[in-house]
């Protein structure tokens, strides 16, 4: 089959699913309002608070960890990774923001769940809270439309 079905229906019907958060404490005012922004959609979505589960780890080096495994439960059928690095001054910046992607990335295809990666990487605060809302939403809402496309396809 060439091309993509641009007709596409996206199922963003989360009834049925259960969903995992990671969320890095570290910068906890933005990270927080991303946890509940996420859970609120999610909710919209469907998913019921029994089956999200929400857990905390210090920051987005972390994340990966917590992922793994919530992954290795098998309990969830996609998970989020909720976190904010902001630049600053020596190359910690690159390392953290690099390290946590592909760890994020690397859970994705190894255990073929979806990883819905809203770890900010932005240069300042002003950057970080202009994406706080819609990330977080964005998130819950490809943790779902992926849960369901791989259930569909496999």
């Amino acid at each position: 089959m060439q091309g993509a079905d641009k007709g596409q229906a996206v199922n963003l019907d989360g009834r049925d699913l259960s969903v995992g958060i990671v969320q890095a404490r570290f910068n906890d005012a933005l990270t927080g309002r991303m946890a509940q922004v996420c859970i609120d959609e999610l909710k919209a979505l469907g998913v019921t608070e029994d089956n999200i589960r929400h857990v905390t780890v210090p920051g987005a080096l972390e994340v990966p960890v917590a992922l793994q495994a919530m992954a290795e439960s098998d309990q969830f059928d996609a998970l989020v990774a909720l976190g904010c690095i902001i630049r600053g001054e020596t190359y910690h910046f690159e390392l953290v923001a690099n390290e946590s992607g592909a760890g994020v990335t690397r859970l994705t295809l190894d255990y073929h769940l979806p990883i819905a990666n809203a770890i900010l990487t932005v240069e300042n605060d002003a950057q970080a809270e202009a994406r706080v809302v819609e990330k977080s939403r964005d998130a819950a809402r490809v943790a779902v439309e992926m849960a369901n496309l791989l259930d569909d396809l496999l």
